[in-house]
C-alpha cells in the first residue's frame, strides 16, 4: 500500500471499524485523507489521527454524508490534496436514531427510516458518485464499505438499520457492475458484532457477541484490527479480480445453521 491514497470516512473513535482499517492501511505505508461529521467528532479524529507516526500530515475534511454539497465539496477537496487522483475510498459509515432500534419493527417511522437510510446506505452512492473521477485516474480503483448479516438475516433489535444494510449490500452490486469499465472495484465487509459505538445502540449485539465466542469455527470474536487486514487486501492490487462481493469477516460463524 506505500503511495497509494486513501480516504477514510468513518474512523469516528478508536473502537470504530473505520479507525481499524485506518491503523491497517497506515501500517501498510498508505496516505490518508479523513472526513469527520461534526467539529465533536473532529476532536476525537484529531486525537487519533496525531496518535499515528506522521499523523500530522494526514488532511481531515467536514463531511455530513447526508448532503450532497458536503460531499461534493469533501471530493474536491480530495482532488486538490492529490491532484485529482484517488486510490481507495473506505465508507465506513452508519447511523440511525435510537428510537429506530429498539421494540416492534412496525414502529419504524418513516422519517426515521429515511433518515438512516439516507447515512447508511445512499451516502455510499453518493461518495462513489464523487469518488469515480479520481479513482478511474488513480488507474486501479477500490471502493470498501462496511455491511453486517442482519441485512439477510432477522437480528433482534437491528430494525431500520437492517433494512439500510440491505440496500448498501444491493448498491456494492449495482456499483461494481458500472464503475467495473472503469477498472475501479466495488466490495463490502460484513464484519462480526463488534463493539463499537454505533453497536452499543443495538442491545442484543453484546448477545451476539457472546455466541461467537460460543459458536463460531474460530471460537472466538473478530476485532477491528482483523477487518482492517481485510480491507488492506481489498484495498490492494492483491484483490484486483474481486469486486461486486461481500466478504464474511466473521471467523465462520455465517456457515453455521440455526
Amino acid at each position: 500500500m506505500a503511495g497509494k491514497r486513501c480516504v477514510v470516512l468513518g474512523a469516528s473513535s478508536h473502537r470504530s471499524i473505520g479507525w481499524g482499517i485506518a491503523r491497517a492501511l497506515h501500517r501498510e505505508g498508505a496516505d490518508l485523507f479523513f472526513s469527520y461529521s461534526s467539529e465533536r467528532s473532529k476532536a476525537h479524529l484529531d486525537r487519533l489521527v496525531d496518535s499515528l507516526a506522521g499523523g500530522d500530515r494526514f488532511p481531515r475534511e467536514r463531511c455530513d454524508v447526508g448532503r450532497d454539497d458536503d460531499v461534493a465539496a469533501l471530493f474536491r477537496a480530495v482532488a486538490g490534496h492529490w491532484g485529482g487522483r484517488l486510490d481507495v475510498l473506505v465508507h465506513s459509515v452508519g447511523h440511525a436514531r435510537a428510537e429506530e432500534l429498539t421494540g416492534s419493527y412496525l414502529n419504524i417511522s418513516r422519517d426515521g427510516y429515511a433518515f438512516a437510510h439516507s447515512v447508511s446506505a445512499f451516502s455510499l452512492v453518493a461518495c462513489a458518485r464523487e469518488a469515480a473521477p479520481l479513482l478511474e485516474a488513480g488507474g486501479n480503483g477500490s471502493i470498501l464499505t462496511i455491511t453486517y448479516a442482519a441485512g439477510t438475516r432477522v437480528v433482534p433489535d437491528y430494525n431500520v438499520m437492517a433494512s439500510a444494510k440491505a440496500a448498501l449490500d444491493c448498491h456494492v452490486r449495482y456499483l461494481a457492475a458500472e464503475l467495473g469499465p472503469r477498472n475501479v472495484r466495488v466490495n463490502a465487509i460484513a464484519a462480526g458484532p463488534i463493539r463499537t459505538l454505533s453497536a452499543s445502540a443495538v442491545k442484543s449485539l453484546a448477545a451476539g457477541r457472546r455466541q461467537m465466542e460460543e459458536r463460531t469455527p474460530l471460537r472466538r470474536n473478530v476485532d477491528t484490527s482483523e477487518v482492517g487486514d481485510v480491507a488492506v487486501f481489498l484495498a490492494s492490487d492483491l484483490s484486483r479480480c474481486l469486486t461486486g462481493e461481500i466478504f464474511n469477516a466473521d471467523n465462520g460463524f455465517h456457515v453455521l445453521g440455526a
